[in-house]
């Protein structure tokens, strides 16, 4: 970390906390309205990642790839946003020691930002409900700029909003679209363990140019950072 670090912004679903059980209860009432069967949690669990609008495609098609016709998904999203703000929360787990970590980088003089492909109608009040929104100078979420992760739109807006440069700056998250975003911005990224990366093993990007590291949880990647965190009087770039 040649820059000395000023901020460190953090991904929601999969890296803070374990949001499936919620989504899939959400997309799975959606596609009971459908008449479709229940999908498994870890296969929702895999749709997760590009944000609710293609989640909502992928569910109703059960596929990856998958696009509803126009019809079927502007239904689809009604149904899904009134189902997920019915149990947005309900089972969401924060991950162990978590709040540690965030208090571990903010004690350290680090400014926090949650960055999430998740629409803040949701976001907000799942972070104010978990007790979690307090730790963040600032939360950009999928509908608060044009393009979601892994653009890299959404980084660049905390970065701007928070006055520091995207080289002082360094992303934590859980998949392929975090680390994207994050090189695509000029940030730096460490990835871990805990979340979704669309049903591939996040072990995948390792290697991978601007990866630092891959660690098991948000408080190991949290120590992580401290450790090769650059001298406070280093020279700025």
């Amino acid at each position: 970390m040649s820059a000395p670090l000023q901020a460190v912004l953090i991904d929601l679903d999969g890296t803070l906390m374990d949001t499936a059980p919620d989504l899939a209860a959400a997309a799975n009432a959606m596609r009971a309205d459908f008449g479709l069967a229940p999908l498994p949690l870890a296969r929702i669990a895999a749709f997760v990642g590009k944000g609710a609008e293609v989640l909502v495609h992928r569910a109703l098609t059960d596929d990856l790839a998958g696009r509803a016709t126009v019809a079927d998904f502007a239904q689809g999203r009604r149904a899904f946003y009134a189902h997920y703000h019915r149990v947005n929360g309900d089972q969401a787990i924060v991950f162990e020691r978590v709040p540690q970590a965030l208090a571990l980088l903010r004690e350290n003089g680090l400014t926090l930002g949650c960055v999430t492909n998740k629409p803040r109608e949701f976001t907000v009040p799942l972070l104010e409900r978990v007790n979690l929104a307090t730790w963040f100078a600032t939360v950009v979420a999928g509908d608060d700029v044009t393009e979601k992760k892994p653009h890299p739109a959404l980084l660049l807006a905390a970065c701007e909003r928070l006055g520091i440069s995207p080289a002082r700056v360094l992303m934590i998250g859980d998949s392929v679209n975090d680390a994207l975003a994050a090189r695509a911005a000029g940030c730096r990224v460490v990835l871990v363990e805990t979340g979704y990366n669309e049903g591939e093993s996040v072990h995948s990007l390792a290697g991978e140019p601007g990866v630092d590291a891959i660690l098991p949880t948000l408080f190991d990647a949290a120590a992580h950072v401290l450790r090769n965190r650059s001298a406070p009087n280093e020279p700025p770039p």
